[in-house]
């Protein structure tokens, strides 16, 4: 059986790691991020016990599938309000740790899947 990679998706990559941050399409480095199908942008994020609907909304238009949080060096449950949150407007939520997450964007992204990613520091 031969296998070979897809046609690389558009929209924003995690290339690697850099220290604390990630790396997209092999220059810049970020510590947080917020990511659509089409944009990277810089995050600040509240404390995980804090992080409420408001913090990810400009990732919520147009509606993912869900919503990926990666949530630091490990798993952290995000808030239940948030999950209920989401719910209410017919999105998902998977937590992970952020490099699981990173990969699973990747992996995600390449499959065509709708989603938007929420990634805390990897030193989180």
């Amino acid at each position: 059986m031969r296998m070979e990679r897809g046609q690389p998706s558009e929209g924003p990559a995690i290339r690697g790691f850099s220290g604390t941050g990630y790396r997209l399409d092999d220059v810049t480095v970020a510590p947080a991020l917020l990511l659509t199908m089409t944009q990277a942008m810089d995050w600040t994020p509240p404390p995980i016990a804090t992080l409420a609907i408001e913090s990810l909304e400009p990732v919520l238009t147009p509606a993912p599938e869900f919503v990926l949080i990666g949530t630091g060096t490990h798993l952290v449950r995000p808030p239940l309000s948030l999950v209920r949150a989401l719910e209410a407007r017919n999105i998902g939520l998977e937590a992970m740790d952020s490099r699981a997450a990173a990969r699973a964007w990747g992996v995600l992204r390449e499959e065509g899947r709708v989603i938007a990613a929420a990634l805390y520091p990897l030193d989180a």
